[in-house]
């Protein structure tokens, strides 16, 4: 069962497996958005290394230009990632909507809103756009950072959302093609953004949850015009879309507070919606086998597997929910979804769960990882491992099984609340000061094999034309 489960994610629906129509394959040298190229926390043929520290198995590791909470993501020879970047003397930021601001810090000094190109192989910056510079208009958590969402690429074009500083397409040498302001977010407790676009086709998806006029956005990836629009009745969320193919139909799938909702990615028509979720919602779905997971754990604790077979109209308390969960749901890590097998996480506790992903049947936990502190990261799955992130520089990794089995317990020195990034038997580690790229010495990337990269002793900045 769980071999034929994780082979069906290359025939279903996940956002990845076409990617402004060009077909990639997973186990590639892709990870072409934040929870990888099926859009479930899996690179499946890849081989990262178990064990590493500072000095061992560190391929490369790069200073970086300012504050990211963003996933690298990873194209053939390219990593690109998002920062803001003090600059300038200091200042006074106004915020005079906190809407009940609390545990939040504003920013000292004006940022540049950047995009970066990392060659794979030397760990050299290629380009770094500057799109934006300024000040925020709101403060972000004291864990945050004001560039917190993930870019996503096609292998031709990188899509980076700042939000409110605007949503920007460059081509992969760091032109800028296209950008969109869509305005200013106002966001619950003065917390901070952080839902990133997801891309599929030849359309862009942006979600504008916050505490003013709420919607979801389609735009052409070619202009950044609109598609289509739809306003939503929701206040602060901060998931991520996800779309997903289910019988010939691409549906945006976001799950939120009020309503979790599928839309036709052609029309915008709503498919089907169902409650169940509370406030706050930060972790997004994960889909397969034509089953689509939510969950969070705000207000109440739940984790909902939605038959997508059934699933038309408002299916609130019908069959067409497979299976629920109450107890041990994660905030703020996305769960994993790796061969037949749902993980996930208690960011606060540093407790790792595991369900079998038909039927919701506990497989172990909560069971208690040898880390202390948060765990922001969301777990990735490659190799037949588990790789869980967290805050304070731990890493655990773990056997991918029915059982609670740890390998490896690795630090570095640093602190990492970005998901992790997986290209062919490299694994990408972005940290507070530092991305890492972390392999065995017998791992060579193919896609720079023989390639010309033209990397340049110092990259300078580019600056916005």
């Amino acid at each position: 069962m769980r071999k034929g489960f994780c082979l069906a994610l290359f025939v279903v629906s996940i956002p990845g497996l076409l990617l402004g129509g060009q077909e990639i394959g997973a186990g590639e040298a892709h990870w072409p958005q934040w929870r990888g190229p099926l859009g479930t926390g899996v690179s499946v043929g890849s081989k990262p290394p178990v064990e590493w520290s500072e000095d061992r198995h560190v391929r490369w590791k790069l200073p970086l230009p300012g504050v990211g909470h963003s996933t690298p993501v990873i194209w053939g020879d390219r990593v690109f990632l998002t920062a803001a970047i003090p600059f300038g003397e200091p200042v006074e930021v106004s915020h005079p909507e906190d809407h009940g601001a609390h545990d939040n810090v504003a920013p000292s000094r004006r940022l540049h809103f950047a995009v970066l190109a990392v060659s794979r192989k030397s760990g050299k910056i290629l380009w770094q756009r500057i799109v934006r510079s300024g000040p925020p208009h709101e403060a972000t958590h004291t864990t945050g950072s004001w560039a917190s969402a993930s870019p996503v690429t096609d292998g031709k074009l990188v899509f980076a959302s700042f939000g409110s500083q605007g949503i920007y397409a460059l081509t992969v040498e760091g032109k800028e093609v296209w950008s969109r302001d869509l305005g200013d977010m106002h966001i619950r407790h003065s917390h901070g953004e952080g839902s990133s676009p997801a891309l599929h086709g030849n359309t862009l998806v942006v979600n504008w949850d916050h505490q003013g006029d709420s919607f979801v956005v389609a735009l052409d990836k070619a202009t950044g015009k609109d598609r289509w629009r739809k306003p939503r009745e929701e206040i602060t969320s901060w998931s991520s879309p996800v779309i997903v193919e289910h019988q010939g139909r691409a549906q945006v799938v976001i799950a939120a507070t009020g309503r979790v909702r599928a839309y036709d990615l052609e029309s915008g028509e709503v498919i089907w919606q169902c409650g169940g979720l509370s406030r706050n919602v930060v972790a997004s779905p994960v889909a397969a086998e034509g089953l689509v997971y939510v969950t969070n754990s705000y207000d109440d604790r739940a984790l909902l597997a939605i038959r997508l077979d059934k699933a038309k109209g408002d299916i609130t308390g019908t069959d067409a929910v497979a299976w629920t969960l109450k107890r041990h749901t994660p905030y703020v890590p996305t769960p994993l979804l790796y061969d037949g097998r749902l993980y996930f996480v208690k960011h606060l506790q540093s407790f790792l769960n595991a369900v079998d992903a038909e039927t919701g049947a506990s497989l172990f936990g909560p069971s208690r990882l040898p880390v202390s502190g948060m765990i922001f990261a969301s777990p990735i799955g490659a190799g037949g491992r588990v790789y869980v992130v967290g805050r304070n520089g731990l890493t655990t990794v773990l056997e991918a099984s029915d059982r609670f089995e740890v390998l490896a317990v690795n630090r570095l020195n640093d602190s990492f609340s970005a998901s992790p990034a997986v290209a062919e038997d490299e694994l990408y580690l972005r940290g507070e000061r530092h991305l890492y790229c972390l392999a065995t010495p017998k791992a060579t990337p193919k896609a720079v094999r023989g390639k010309a990269e033209g990397e340049r002793p110092s990259a300078p900045v580019i600056p916005k034309e």
